[in-house]
């Protein structure tokens, strides 16, 4: 009697204990973050934001339900990311999540507000089928409202939350200025990278021609594949430019790759002449990397044409990068026909600092020269290693004040295109670029949050030891922990027993 007694207190406590913190779970919000990218932790960035909005902002989820597990997950995910907005905020950020999927009347309003539907694989009864989903949000702040038309899964959610409120919530965005008169690519010609730009920035074109242009409104200068030469009182502006203590962001062309017609040639507009007064010298060669793209190429065989995919080393890809904000989160970065950039000091009042780099295996060649597509390449084609493609001079560049230069030795890979010539680039060359200019224009933290997203660790890119080492634990670890446990059990038990069979156990 005293045991079932003792059992039903034990019981009505451990109840008592699980409705009290699931009372305290639902007045209190915490998350223990143990990534190794801390995602599921705000930023400094996005606490200041939400300390500094100030009137409130309504989120309207449109997310649709009884989907796969990854999308079920990425909805939990996103509305335990809003409450922590609204715990961190006082309450000023409030949200509600809709289903579209429920009735015809809610698909036709997250339609009207920017939210369409996307077709997900979903697994059913030994089959695959399509099913339309909504994943999207809707900020609005007053009478501002921002439209998040896909959240997925993996993607940078923080990024997104945050730099929409910012958005609504500035009064006078930072101008940054795109250097413009000597064939540089437009504006128009960059539609990704203007997309990003235009979160944070007042983005505008500028002619050093133009005596009434006022420099000291940008917090930056952009230049980007310059093709006519630049005159000497205009790169004295630019001087001028750094000695306020402004920043310089340079996507170079030294040289001129051009498929068509098989050729390289250098390219000289005066820029590199300027830059290497200060220390930065942008050779006049073509990288070759192992780690390349490739080029669609026709071949002949017997009476039939076919196409076929060869890689070209003349399109470096990109993979390692200095830990910087500027470069924190690259994966890969394509830069085609890249050029390798020395630094060699010329004043003691600057440092440079190396932030992207070509693979364990890569080369030089010097122009002019004649592109052999068919090539047959060898590992003795690349002896170098670690060529440097971007970097950042800070200091007293000109004069006194504290400036910084960023160059790198690519203008190509930013560049959309226009018209029928233009094409996607890949997310990472609008990251790369993008969060150059906010490390040299924005103060706000927002750069780290761009590539904040959940890192893939893919097994096909460890080496066979590790996976075979990783699949042996996954497989001995569980056996060996219950062949522990029963060990552990039957000792216990033994010296039970044994207890009890000595003669002066009571």
């Amino acid at each position: 009697m005293k045991n079932k007694k003792s059992i039903l207190t034990y019981l009505l406590l451990i109840i008592g204990v699980i409705i009290l913190v699931n009372i305290l779970a639902d007045r209190f919000f915490l998350r223990l973050d143990f990534t190794g990218d801390k995602r599921y932790t705000l930023s400094k960035a996005t606490r200041d934001i939400l300390g500094s909005i100030n009137e409130t902002v309504t989120v309207t989820a449109y997310f649709s339900e009884e989907l796969p597990a990854d999308f079920a997950r990425l909805r939990r995910d996103f509305k335990e990311e809003l409450i922590e907005y609204s715990t961190r905020s006082k309450g000023k950020v409030m949200f509600e999540f809709i289903n579209p999927n429920k009735d015809e009347a809610s698909q036709q309003k997250a339609m009207q507000e920017g939210i369409n539907p996307v077709l997900i694989n979903v697994r059913e009864k030994d089959q695959v089928k399509q099913q339309k989903a909504y994943l999207g949000a809707v900020v609005h702040y007053g009478d501002r409202k921002e439209v998040i038309p896909l959240i997925q899964p993996g993607a940078a959610m923080e990024y997104s939350l945050s730099t929409s409120i910012k958005k609504m919530s500035v009064e006078n965005k930072p101008k940054i200025a795109f250097l413009d008169g000597h064939k540089e690519n437009s504006l128009n010609s960059m539609i990704q990278v203007m997309q990003s730009l235009s979160v944070l920035y007042d983005v505008e074109p500028v002619n050093l021609n133009d005596t009434a242009a006022n420099p000291e409104k940008y917090k930056t200068l952009v230049i980007v594949d310059p093709k006519d030469s630049i005159p000497a009182y205009q790169l004295r502006r630019l001087d001028d430019f750094l000695a306020m203590g402004k920043n310089i962001y340079i996507a170079m062309n030294r040289v001129n790759g051009n498929l068509q017609t098989s050729s390289g040639t250098v390219v000289n507009t005066g820029l590199e002449q300027w830059l290497e007064k200060k220390g930065i010298r942008v050779n006049p060669n073509f990288i070759i990397d192992q780690n390349c793209g490739k080029v669609t190429v026709n071949q002949q065989q017997g009476y039939m044409t076919f196409q076929s995919s060869m890689n070209f080393p003349y399109l470096p890809n990109i993979t390692k990068f200095a830990s910087t904000p500027a470069t924190r989160g690259l994966t890969s970065v394509a830069l085609p026909f890249a050029s390798s950039i020395d630094f060699f000091a010329v004043n003691k009042e600057v440092s440079f600092t190396a932030l992207a780099f070509t693979s364990g295996k890569s080369g030089t060649e010097n122009p002019p020269l004649t592109f052999n597509i068919s090539r047959n390449w060898q590992q003795q084609d690349f002896p170098l290693s670690n060529l440097t493609v971007c970097g950042e001079l800070s200091g007293k560049i000109v004069g006194n004040a504290n400036s910084r230069l960023i160059v790198t030795s690519d203008g190509d890979f930013p560049v959309n295109g226009e018209g029928q010539q233009a094409r996607q680039i890949p997310p990472d060359n609008v990251n790369f670029m993008v969060n150059a200019i906010d490390w040299l224009s924005d103060d706000t933290g927002l750069i780290d949050l761009r590539t904040k997203e959940v890192t893939s660790r893919p097994l096909d890119q460890m080496d066979d030891g590790k996976k075979l080492l990783l699949k042996y634990l996954n497989f001995l670890v569980p056996i060996l922990l219950i062949i522990g446990f029963g060990i552990f059990r039957w000792q216990s038990r033994r010296n039970t027993r044994m207890k009890r069979m000595n003669e002066n156990y009571i």
